[in-house]
């Protein structure tokens, strides 16, 4: 990409080249209008990363297309970039106190009366998500409520059995990153709202996790960003946000950007670290400060054989031992590549990411091959990547709000701040904290600042949690 003088001039700068900032510049391009993006990586894609190890390209970030994400699927094609089936054939394996079972279906073994009651509290929970107007959870009139309460509060009044409660925190865990008690019950139950329910959250087959893409999913803002042409500037972070009645400035260590307006495409942690000229308003100041991201290592064991297929099993894993919450078949679309990829999520994150290299190794692979036979134990590779050490991301998968922050501070999560809007999956009403939230946001956006070119008013969509 092109290097740009020290000053520039365009309609619209945007703050970072993941999907959502790049969305935002592919449909302001398409008004019209001349736009500069600056990333302070060396790379597009935000939190989505493919590497080649080995002659293998491995997602190390964002990797799945889930059902109904009509949006990525969508720019997925008209990209060329092709997907597959997630591979999910065969039994699952559950690793509980040191006991190893397998199960077919969604649900793990558990006694009858445990699987009574986490199909009530599922049913209990989507019920109650149900209730959060779309888009506009802070108008239910339980809002206040809900955010008094963490979400491990709520959950042990509506799972009393500690297997049961168990398999519940490793599931939120993983689509969060973060622990129970570190969550609203408000900002979990829109989190469900906009992604259609815990178990679509967590589910291959018709879930979350359905298909992958091939050549990793990085190569969605690959593609975006040629589109672009010299738009996208790389090693580029956005030091300065000035703002007055003529437009803003956005400055970065060799390069000013003037523009009419800004797009802030990054998580609100990392909005937070910028300088702002005027001050941010106080709410959208304090947002910034309260909604830290979660914690998420992945680890990709490469085998020369799927030796786990072989023996009927389809990969898939759930354990509340060792550093692990959940493990998924991760072999590529043409059987070239065999892997299995853990998730360390939450508290055990941060506690893992202090220990030695060769420790967290050790620990990964025992988990495995506990789960899966010693045959797990003797990968060909071995890659993790901690997305809590990067530094221009500061975790993953997604910022989260804890008790009385979407009440105190959520309505500035997409409100404009003058001239500055908002993008990132973190500020989506469909699909929050995934690839499909990252785009709505973009388009959201692109669209809040071609009503201001046109000199139209803005409506709802752009106010409020």
């Amino acid at each position: 990409m092109a290097p740009f003088q020290k000053e520039h001039e365009a309609d619209v700068v945007i703050v970072g080249a993941g999907l959502a900032g790049l969305s935002a510049a592919d449909a302001l391009t398409r008004m019209g209008k001349r736009v500069v993006v600056l990333e302070a990586r060396d790379r597009v894609g935000g939190r989505t990363l493919g590497r080649e190890i080995g002659g293998r390209v491995l997602d190390l970030g964002g990797q799945w297309l889930g059902a109904g994400q009509r949006r990525l699927g969508r720019l997925a094609a008209e990209l060329g970039v092709a997907t597959f089936p997630t591979y999910h054939s065969g039994q699952k394996v559950l690793l509980r106190d040191g006991r190893v079972s397998t199960y077919s279906g969604t649900i793990p073994s558990l006694p009858v009366p445990g699987l009574v009651a986490l199909h009530f509290a599922l049913r209990k929970l989507d019920a109650l998500a149900a209730r959060l107007p779309e888009g506009r959870p802070l108008a239910a009139a339980e809002a206040s409520a809900w955010d008094e309460d963490t979400l491990e509060t709520a959950a042990r009044q509506l799972i009393t059995r500690s297997d049961v409660r168990e398999l519940f925190d490793a599931a939120v865990r993983v689509v969060f990153g973060a622990e129970p008690r570190e969550i609203s019950m408000l900002y979990f139950l829109a989190y469900l709202r906009a992604g259609g329910g815990l178990m679509r959250l967590v589910e291959i087959e018709g879930g979350a996790q359905e298909r992958r893409f091939v050549g990793s999913a990085q190569q969605l803002s690959i593609r975006l960003a040629a589109r672009l042409d010299d738009a996208v500037v790389l090693s580029a972070p956005a030091r300065r946000i000035e703002q007055d009645g003529r437009g803003v400035v956005v400055t970065s260590d060799e390069i000013a950007v003037r523009a009419q307006y800004v797009i802030v495409a990054v998580p609100p942690a990392l909005a937070g670290r910028i300088e702002y000229r005027p001050l941010l308003p106080v709410v959208r100041d304090q947002l910034t400060q309260r909604m830290p991201m979660g914690s998420t290592v992945k680890c990709i064991a490469v085998y020369d054989r799927p030796f786990w297929r072989e023996a009927g099993l389809s990969g898939e894993a759930v354990t509340s031992t060792g550093p692990m919450s959940v493990v998924f078949d991760n072999g590529s679309h043409d059987g070239a590549v065999h892997s299995l990829l853990g998730f360390v999520v939450g508290q055990k994150a941060r506690v893992f990411s202090e220990r030695p290299p060769e420790e967290r190794r050790a620990v990964v692979l025992g988990s495995l091959g506990r789960m899966f036979g010693e045959r797990a134990l003797r990968p060909s590779e071995y890659v993790e990547f901690d997305w809590s050490t990067e530094a221009w991301t500061r975790g993953c998968p997604v910022g989260v709000m804890g008790p009385g922050v979407m009440t105190g501070a959520g309505r500035a999560l997409r409100e404009p701040a003058g001239r500055i809007h908002w993008a990132g999956t973190e500020t989506a009403t469909e699909w929050t904290g995934y690839m499909e939230g990252a785009l709505e946001s973009g388009e959201r956006a692109a669209a809040e600042v071609g009503t201001r070119f046109e000199g139209g008013a803005l409506g709802r969509s752009c106010v409020g949690a």
